[in-house]
């Protein structure tokens, strides 16, 4: 496996993300090259040249077109909000990079399949940044699942809660623009989705409701703008496998920083798992004593791989970062030609047409198939 040219587009949240996991990979596993940090992009010349300087990337620059065509660069992070990354994931597949692009693929499922076809053409590895799957208690959810301990699965309820839009008086941001998408669930449900999709399957048919819980918010220097997408949403959903399922989210939920909340039901027992509490999960198994029934924890610990690359002893937990230093590590295997544990484009895209579906279904009001064109999940 050779060392890669690394080009980071944004520094935000995401971004700053991945440059740790870049910058972490190669020290954490021990098993992939440490990746040449090229370039780094920003809205302008002057805070890509502070931020590269923080973030330990070689040059700078304030357009990231001169990014995607640099020929020292191997691989692109698209870290930037999220009506932008079709554009740029399209640019730098053509120019024959790999892709890290955050999610959502795209604000508009047409744009999505774009970035498909791109990648489709390119023949480079295309990869999403849904870092939650790369939790090790995610990893031991399925093979809990795939080891029959809890039967067949018949329900599962996938929630997600955050409270940075639950204050009316905030002030109007991107976030509520039509542009940005249809709100919770694109910017947000995909996360949750994901899950599902690498626990349980697919989803085949959908019925969906949308709400503001703001007509509208105050803006800069006075008066207020109409809020234009929708901070919450809830779903019903037929599984492929022919469970029943329910999906609710929530970026306005006092109280709530980080949640996602996931019950899965069997005919032998219950999966519980809750991403404020990502170090653990709760299982009930039917058998034994009636009296003596219940959840019991699990913590994570070094008999959870990769937990023990980062920590060798049990319980002491991992954190958000670590995942994206997980995911940063999968992404290496594949290109290298390696089996990986990862969301890519041929996978995300059912993602997108999920919750292209769900906000059709919302808006007409009726049951919505999903599209069943797409790859098969990936392997473990």
């Amino acid at each position: 496996m050779q060392s890669l040219g690394i080009g980071l587009i944004g520094t935000g949240y995401m971004g700053k993300c991945h440059a740790l996991a870049w910058n972490a990979v190669a020290a954490v596993f021990g098993d992939v090259p440490r990746p040449r940090l090229a370039v780094l992009a920003e809205a302008s010349q002057e805070l890509a040249e502070r931020k590269a300087q923080e973030l330990g990337f070689a040059r700078a620059t304030g357009d990231w077109r001169s990014l995607v065509t640099d020929p020292s660069i191997d691989v692109v992070s698209i870290t930037t909000p999220n009506a932008f990354h079709p554009e740029m994931a399209i640019a730098a597949l053509e120019a024959g990079k790999h892709v890290w692009c955050e999610k959502p693929m795209a604000t508009r499922l047409p744009d999505a399949e774009r970035m498909l076809v791109a990648a489709r053409a390119s023949g480079k590895v295309a990869a999403l940044g849904y870092n939650y799957i790369q939790n090790p208690v995610m990893r031991l959810i399925r093979r809990i699942l795939d080891e029959g301990q809890i039967g067949d699965v018949n329900h599962l309820r996938v929630e997600m809660d955050e409270d940075f839009m639950a204050d009316p008086d905030e002030l109007f941001y991107w976030k509520s623009e039509a542009s940005s998408g249809h709100g919770a669930l694109d910017d947000f449900a995909v996360h949750p989705l994901s899950l599902l999709w690498t626990l349980v399957g697919g989803v085949r048919r959908v019925c969906g409701h949308m709400a503001k819980p703001y007509a509208d918010r105050p803006v800069q220097g006075g008066g207020r703008r109409a809020v234009e997408t929708y901070d919450i949403a809830t779903v019903l959903m037929e599984l492929e496998s022919g469970a029943s399922g329910l999906l609710a989210v929530n970026r306005s939920a006092w109280g709530r920083k980080g949640r996602i909340f996931v019950q899965i039901f069997g005919s032998k027992g219950t999966i519980v798992f809750d991403q404020e509490r990502m170090n653990e999960v709760q299982l009930y198994t039917v058998g034994g004593s009636r009296d003596c029934q219940g959840f019991r924890t699990i913590l994570a610990g070094p008999q959870h791989p990769p937990y023990d690359k980062f920590i060798p002893a049990p319980g002491h937990g991992l954190g958000f970062n670590d995942l994206k230093i997980i995911e940063c590590r999968e992404l290496l295997r594949r290109i290298a030609g390696e089996r990986a544990h990862l969301i890519e484009f041929e996978d995300g895209i059912r993602i997108e047409r999920t919750v292209d579906a769900m906000a059709t279904s919302a808006h007409e009001g009726r049951w919505i198939e999903v599209p069943a064109q797409g790859a098969l999940r990936d392997g473990k």
